[in-house]
């Protein structure tokens, strides 16, 4: 199950539409986190065996005393995947510009907070910006589309779709400005981490990642674009080669403990969290 749907997450959808699963003997099914489903109560009753998620997801649920909590064990993304879509050109854009403008905000907990992050980093003051929460990823695009904002705060492929609809523009990419972080994750329980259905998807999830880095985008584009109808296949390998460039699915597929320090530093400095969840509570140390 994922959180959100989105191309952002093409190494966890290839692993299932690509035949990385079916060819180790493993079969998946597909679904999209519900409105007032949490993921670590459907882990805990045994109703997903694998989520896709954010290490941070956990650090909310720590300071509340909840338990169980899912273990992360493998990066999905190094890099923030939200793109800022303006409604013109704009192929100067710096952050001031932000400053008096509606901005159509993901009000997402990790999502907002690393937007405030990118703001305050390219010196602006966020309570400068009109930061306006429109609801769901889809009801953003919606208000966009009917005229509201000056800018909106998306994923991809709703950020290319509407420039290929020529309703928008991507004028910034948030994962650019921030660097490497753990953002996106997959979890499961650690009762999980024992069965060799964990170990095969493993497999599969390290080969499927690999090709979705090193694919040409269209390739990828045309390999999951059956879980994208509503979206044509240009924006979608629109999206792709932009998270391939910006260096979204770099590097391993372990979470690396400097990484996972870097987003509890923005989390902190962005006074999201009051203290630091250790790295073994909530992450594998190695697969």
């Amino acid at each position: 199950m994922v959180s959100r749907h989105s191309i952002f997450y093409s190494p966890l959808i290839i692993t299932i539409a690509g035949g990385y699963l079916e060819r180790r003997g493993v079969a998946a099914q597909y679904a999209i986190l519900g409105k007032g489903q949490k993921s670590q109560v459907l882990i805990r009753d045994g109703i997903v065996d694998i989520m896709q998620s954010a290490v941070s997801s956990n650090w909310r649920a720590m300071e509340h005393g909840e338990a169980p909590l899912p273990v992360h064990f493998a990066q999905i993304n190094q890099r923030d995947g939200f793109f800022l879509v303006g409604r013109v050109p704009d192929d100067s854009f710096t952050w001031p510009k932000l400053v008096g403008q509606q901005v159509l905000a993901d009000h997402g907990w990790q999502p907002l907070v690393m937007l405030k992050s990118a703001v305050r980093r390219n010196s602006v003051d966020w309570t400068r910006v009109k930061a306006i929460d429109a609801g769901t990823p889809e009801q953003m695009v919606e208000a966009f589309r009917g005229g509201h904002g000056t800018y909106v705060h998306l994923q991809s492929p709703a950020a290319h779709q509407l420039e290929f609809d020529g309703e928008g523009y991507v004028v910034a990419a948030v994962g650019t400005f921030l660097g490497p972080v753990a953002f996106s994750s997959l979890c499961c329980s650690r009762e999980f981490t024992a069965t060799e259905t964990f170990r095969r998807f493993v497999q599969a999830y390290r080969e499927a990642r690999e090709w979705v880095r090193k694919a040409r985008a269209l390739e990828v584009a045309q390999a999951e674009a059956a879980y994208f109808e509503r979206n044509s296949l240009g924006a979608l390998e629109a999206g792709i080669r932009a998270y391939q460039e910006m260096g979204a699915w770099e590097g391993g597929i372990e979470i690396a403990p400097p990484l996972y320090k870097r987003t509890c530093n923005i989390f902190q400095k962005e006074a999201a969290i009051t203290q630091r969840p250790p790295y073994e509570e909530v992450c594998m140390a190695a697969l």
